[in-house]
């Protein structure tokens, strides 16, 4: 199971209404090893694509020095879903490369079902999680300093 701040949660949605009809993507981080996301990073989808999302490379280069100068690591990834409902396609089941991350996805397609659903992808295999959002984590220290990512890093590296 997944639990996720609600603002972490909207952001997310937020972000892939504002990106429609293009995929949005981005990235959950949280301090490394404790598994909390508390830092929603919106990232450009450097495929401009509305079917495939690709992080731009110089924004990820950038975002793996900045978690590692602050001891973050990466809890999940998310992205949209245009056109489809919220389930991993054939090329997000390839590209999932670390099981231990949550993939995330929202669809903004008004045919299908609203929401964000998690799912953890290994090896071919793809199990959906439950996502708990709530409004304040247990331990307060994850509380402070959310940050919602409305800003997203700088293509240059």
């Amino acid at each position: 199971m997944l639990i996720i701040h609600q603002r972490l949660a909207d952001a997310i949605v937020r972000q892939a209404l504002a990106d429609h009809p293009l995929e949005s993507c981005g990235v959950l981080a949280g301090p490394a090893g404790t598994g909390v996301p508390t830092r929603c990073i919106a990232m450009d989808n450097a495929a401009q694509s509305e079917c495939f999302f690709r992080f731009d490379s110089h924004q990820q280069l950038r975002l793996a020095r900045d978690m590692a100068r602050l001891g973050q690591e990466a809890v999940a990834i998310y992205h949209s879903h245009t056109g489809s409902h919220a389930y991993p396609s054939r090329s997000d089941i390839d590209y999932a490369t670390d099981p231990a991350l949550h993939y995330l996805i929202v669809s903004t397609d008004a045919g299908y079902p609203p929401g964000l659903r998690s799912f953890r992808i290994g090896n071919g295999h793809v199990v959906e999680e439950r996502i708990a959002a709530v409004s304040a984590y247990r331990d307060v220290r994850f509380n402070h300093g959310l940050d919602t990512g409305d800003t997203r890093p700088a293509t240059a590296a």
